[in-house]
């Protein structure tokens, strides 16, 4: 194994205890970019672990065809034709925002296009012709039963100078990318892109490796590299000091977002910056996978509200999302709204909004103290979708959407639920309000 391809191992499986990556492991990650034939546009994960590869990139996908033609495009069966345009456009525009610098060269993890002798060192290749194919060789050793090292001692690194040959590259190895390596050579490819040192320069902890070596998940800093170009540890917004040290965040507008079950336990806070993205795409974490939810209705992206900013702002002052705070942290918020916060005024604001004098202020007297009839632009009601990667989390093990209809209701006491399932827990660190109804009989799974 060349010395490029052993950095890559080392900061993608660190290096296990048992001295090397479980079979059982490899295996599951070993699988390529495969459509159902149920969804024809929603991707297939056949076992545990590469949802952290997957659900990005089906993310990355719908959003990149909504862009151009609509949800309804997204939704409808493509075409194979169309199946390899989406899927390469995806990965091209994923490989583009993980490159730093758009003038630097671009790098693609391949299998050798031809057969390779165990005495030579391949691993930095010449550029192959642009219009070339996969070929039979490429295609064989995909099929191969490679084992860990053996795999890893045949990768190539593929350099292209423009975007415009990345594109053209990337088109030509779509055989690749669905063959049973696909997921591990794009990754390695967005790694090689990016840089190991820029990674290692950005990830919290470099000893942690992307993929975890005993469970197979991938980390925070892996979904966050996919997803924004970036491969920080953390999901809130901008970086922070704890000790003296430097926590690095998300630094800007992501282009789908990011909302996890972990939130609504209190192990975290995802930013705006994840929360609000650009288009109503959201990959949902559980506490072991990750899924997405999306939606045609482009009013849960538009800016916020002024009542909507004053719910954040409140909220940040009620890290437990009690719905209330002590009158003590009213004048502290009322400044951070820049609201009139004379002491006087204050205090009549306190004893207005607190008139039992029970020391506490609502959230919902405040807004509509401060932000009455300012309705949020987000509709009453309005259909989504849930996609879920795994065969075995779907109806009959056929990857599909599931359709539903979202309602976001008003000031409802938040601890009244009409149900209470992790997609809906989920959606809530966004939504308090939020229900939602399924037109199958089952919620969809975050699993």
């Amino acid at each position: 194994m060349s010395d490029t391809n052993k950095e890559v191992v080392d900061l993608v499986w660190g290096i296990p205890s048992g001295g090397g990556v479980p079979v059982s492991l490899f295996r599951r990650w070993s699988q390529g970019f495969v459509f159902s034939e149920a969804e024809r546009s929603a991707l297939e994960q056949f076992e545990g672990g590469p949802c952290a590869v997957i659900a990005p990139v089906a993310a990355t996908l719908m959003q990149h065809r909504n862009q151009m033609h609509g949800l309804t495009y997204v939704l409808c069966n493509l075409t194979e034709e169309e199946q390899r345009t989406v899927l390469c456009s995806t990965l091209s525009e994923i490989l583009e925002s993980a490159c730093l610098n758009k003038t630097q060269a671009f790098h693609l993890a391949t299998l050798p296009r031809a057969k390779t002798t165990d005495s030579s060192d391949i691993t930095d290749s010449h550029p192959e012709p642009e219009s070339s194919q996969p070929t039979d060789t490429q295609t064989a050793l995909a099929a191969e039963e490679l084992g860990f090292e053996r795999f890893h001692s045949v990768i190539q690194k593929r350099t292209l100078r423009t975007v415009e040959e990345l594109r053209e590259a990337v088109l030509s190895l779509y055989d690749t990318w669905k063959n049973k390596f696909g997921v591990l050579l794009f990754l390695y490819s967005v790694i090689l892109t990016k840089g190991i040192e820029n990674i290692k320069n950005e990830i919290e902890d470099s000893s942690e490796p992307l993929i975890d070596p005993v469970y197979g998940h991938g980390s925070q800093s892996l979904i966050n590299l996919l997803v924004t170009g970036h491969a920080v540890s953390n999901v809130w917004d901008g970086d922070r000091e704890c000790s003296g040290m430097k926590l690095r965040g998300i630094h800007q507008q992501a282009s789908v977002g990011f909302l996890t079950l972990m939130e609504s336990l209190r192990y975290c806070k995802v930013g705006v910056f994840l929360k609000s993205p650009k288009f109503p795409i959201w990959i949902l974490g559980s506490e072991t996978h990750l899924s997405v939810f999306f939606t045609k209705e482009m009013a849960l992206v538009a800016p916020e509200s002024p009542s909507e900013q004053a719910r954040r702002v409140f909220q940040t002052f009620d890290p437990e999302d009690n719905g209330f705070i002590p009158d003590t942290l009213l004048e502290d918020v009322m400044k951070a709204l820049d609201l009139v916060s004379e002491p006087d005024y204050v205090n009549l604001m306190k004893s207005k909004l607190d008139p039992e004098g029970l020391g506490i202020i609502l959230l919902g007297q405040f807004l509509q103290e401060f932000f009455p009839n300012q309705d949020s632009v987000i509709p009453d009601s309005f259909p989504v979708y849930h996609y879920n990667g795994l065969k075995q989390s779907n109806h009959n093990e056929k990857v599909s959407y599931v359709e539903g209809t979202a309602l976001v209701i008003g000031f409802e006491d938040p601890m009244v639920r009409t149900d209470d399932t992790p997609v809906k827990r989920c959606l809530q660190t966004k939504w308090p309000y939020i229900e939602l109804l399924w037109t199958t009989e089952r919620s969809p799974s975050l699993n």
